[in-house]
């Protein structure tokens, strides 16, 4: 799949970056490669779930992981969406070769690990 999303600039956006397949919103007219990588791989999350699902699953996983890590950045962190995200925001051609529904490898069982 070579969808590369619709890149739209919201100088008002309160995050430097948000997909909403098939959009990636950016803050800034000017931003890292890395950023761009990364809310493409959101995307590619969006397009296998379906937006419904993926944003539940988002939600909830982004609630346990603050009843698990008490801070809201912590929690964010540690979302699988986005340890899958930020893990291979580097990597330019990982959407090319990645699994579908790779981001469960990223899912944690328990703990704080």
């Amino acid at each position: 799949m070579k969808f590369k999303g619709i890149v739209l600039n919201v100088s008002s956006l309160w995050v430097e970056g948000m997909a909403f397949y098939p959009f990636i919103f950016l803050k800034t007219k000017s931003p890292a490669r890395l950023l761009i990588n990364h809310e493409r791989i959101h995307l590619r999350q969006q397009i296998e779930m379906g937006l419904v699902v993926f944003y539940v699953w988002y939600f909830v996983e982004y609630l346990i992981r603050l009843v698990q890590y008490k801070k809201h950045y912590l929690a964010y962190l540690h979302i699988s969406f986005e340890r899958e995200a930020f893990r291979n925001q580097d990597d330019f051609d990982y959407l090319k070769n990645r699994k579908f529904w790779a981001f469960l490898k990223y899912v944690q069982r328990g703990g704080k690990g």
